[in-house]
Order: structure tokens, then sequence, then C-alpha cells
């Protein structure tokens, strides 16, 4: 992990297309502005996580009923 120490007005960049602004510091905490293409998506890390948590269920959700298809399409086939 790279850790840069940043005031406030003071800026980073990361490659070539995304800005980090330092906008204000108030006791613990940091407000930041993020300029970035639209095609980039920025989301806060506990967001973040809750939409890999739901993904990954639907994903597995998805697998199950692929699976129950196949396993029924087979069981009529040999009934034919």
């Amino acid at each position: 992990m790279l850790v840069l120490t940043r005031k406030k007005g003071q800026a980073l960049m990361i490659g070539q297309d995304i800005e980090l602004s330092i906008i204000d510091i108030q006791g613990d905490q940091v407000r930041i502005g993020i300029n970035a293409p639209k095609s980039v998506t920025i989301h806060r890390k506990e967001i973040y996580e809750e939409i890999r948590k739901e993904n990954l269920s639907a994903a597995a959700g998805k697998e199950t009923d692929i699976q129950a298809l196949n396993d029924m399409f087979t069981k009529n086939k040999g009934e034919a």
C-alpha cells in the first residue's frame, strides 16, 4: 500500500485520468473529491463489498438452477 500525505487543497493522480483532491479536513474526517471518467465505477468499500456478496450469491443461485434444469432434462430424456 502506498501511503501519501496531502493537505487541504492538494491532489494526487491515479494513472492519467483519475484525480483525487482533498476538499476538507475536520477532525478525523476527510472530504475527498474524485474526478474520473464516467466509465469508472466508484463506491465506498463497504458498499462495494455488499455488491460483490450479492453478485456471488446470485451467481451461485444460477449455477444451482442450471444444474436442476440439466438434471430435469436428462431425466426426461430417458423417459422418452
